[in-house]
């Protein structure tokens, strides 16, 4: 009885041991790819590619991708909604495949060195050769909301119920240093470009291949480290077995039939889909805050782009702190209530926003760094939040809906931020039109019996949650 006793101790150190060094794995994906969402997405891409696609436009302003008529200043945003659509067709089709096959670290990495591959292309974005912008970002981006979407879902599979939050916090805390420490080294080189020997667009250039080149580099930490699991063989509930498993139609036939089953089996668990829609709303709010709040910054404040970037960098540096900060306060607290506060916060940051003096960048800073600390926090809270509320199996595929019910409406914010403008004539009406978004993502996630979801999830409920 004592060997066998000791043994089971053993057993159990070895296991804390291995779930340690995944968890310490899997933190360096966020380090790997947040350097694309914040120096291509957030800073380089957009106007530059503007300014490529404005250089191959007509006199009348317009270029002709596929024969249609484009308005050049529109082009980027037209190839981002390209992306997300393109994004939200392959997710559910990546995350079936990865369920039903156990070979989730293949689908990262090629996910992964697909994107990193398109980042690095970027450098040879030059000239008039916005068409090939545009398909290097679509692809860049394709990768980058797959290769997440996967990775998001190794979450419950490396942390158990009680540490998820914490782990989740590290992970995004880790992406918005890498962010923040990239793009340091970015505003050095774009800045004194002229003491480098180098153009401002080959700066640029250089600053969006770099960016490729470390999303490659340190993807190769967290696979060595993650290891796939044996796939869950389908509960007889959701309607699959696995006669149907291995009928015909090749992988993409089999993951369109697992999306309808997904789809299916998710009505099965009805305040797993009232926590999803809670976050569709707030998180709209927060990716709309993120996109246009430069453009509320130049257009409405008057303040220059060296500014601009600089809050960025001062957002990206917070948005770490406050993750952590956050995953503390959940440990104590619970990360339904501590999303809840965040929540609040962010209604109260927006709303200040529309009373910023204009041309006074001291308190555009101040905003920044409201938002910088409640960001990270209430992403990496709700990451690990849903994670309680997936069934046991399906981690990939209900971790494509949790990416689908971001990428897939993110369109309604910025229709909101629009359309108040349009009526107003005013950024300031339409910054302060987003907080409609937290208030009622509030509301919605305040009705959700987290407890209730988690059990009904078939998972362990925590002591906090």
């Amino acid at each position: 009885m004592g060997v066998q006793s000791t043994e089971a101790v053993a057993g159990a150190v070895d296991e804390t041991a291995a779930r340690r060094r995944e968890q310490r794995g899997w933190y360096w994906y966020d380090w790997a790819n947040s350097v694309y969402s914040t120096s291509v997405l957030t800073v380089f891409l957009g106007p530059y590619l503007t300014s490529v696609a404005k250089a191959a436009a007509d006199p009348h302003g317009f270029v002709h991708p596929l024969g249609i008529p484009v308005r050049a200043g529109s082009f980027y945003a037209y190839t981002v909604s390209v992306s997300l659509l393109l994004s939200v067709v392959v997710m559910p089709l990546a995350g079936a495949l990865a369920d039903r096959t156990g070979r989730k670290k293949p689908l990262l990495g090629a996910c992964a060195y697909t994107g990193a591959a398109a980042t690095t292309g970027m450098f040879f974005l030059g000239g008039d050769r916005y068409l090939l912008g545009g398909a290097l970002l679509v692809v860049a981006n394709v990768g980058f909301v797959v290769s997440s979407m996967l990775y998001n879902s190794f979450l419950p599979q490396i942390a158990t119920p009680d540490e998820r939050d914490a782990v989740s916090s590290r992970g995004w805390a880790f992406g918005y240093a890498s962010g923040a420490l990239v793009l340091v080294a970015d505003l050095v080189l774009y800045g004194a470009h002229d003491s480098f020997g180098v153009s401002e667009g080959t700066a640029v250039r250089i600053c969006l291949a770099s960016a490729g080149l470390w999303w490659g580099a340190f993807s190769l930490i967290p696979l060595r480290r993650l290891r796939d699991r044996r796939a869950a063989a389908p509960d007889s509930g959701s309607g699959t077995g696995p006669g149907r498993a291995e009928t015909g139609g090749g992988p993409l036939g089999q993951g369109w039939r697992q999306l309808r089953e997904t789809l299916r089996d998710m009505r099965r668990h009805p305040l797993t889909l009232s926590f999803l829609l809670a976050y569709l709303v707030y998180n709209d709010g927060v990716q709309t805050v993120i996109t246009q709040a430069s453009v509320y910054g130049s257009e409405e404040l008057g303040l220059d782009q060296t500014t601009l970037i600089m809050a960025v960098l001062l957002v990206q540096v917070l948005a770490a702190a406050g993750a952590l900060l956050m995953g503390r306060l959940a440990r104590r607290h619970g990360a339904r209530r501590t999303i809840l506060a965040s929540l609040a916060a962010w209604t109260l940051t927006v709303t200040a926003g529309c009373f910023l003096p204009a041309r006074a960048p001291v308190w555009f800073f101040a905003l920044a760094a409201g938002i910088g600390l409640v960001l990270g926090g209430s992403q990496a809270l709700s990451r690990s939040l849903f994670s309680h509320l997936v069934p046991r199996g399906k981690e990939a595929e209900y971790f494509s809906a949790y990416e689908m019910s971001d990428r897939g409406v993110s369109w309604l914010g910025p229709l909101v931020f629009g359309v108040a403008y349009q009526l107003s004539g005013s950024y300031r009406a339409a910054i302060v039109s987003l907080a409609a978004f937290f208030v009622i993502g509030f509301v919605l996630l305040a009705r959700v019996p987290v407890g209730r979801a988690i059990a009904a999830a078939g998972n362990p409920v925590p002591d906090r949650i």
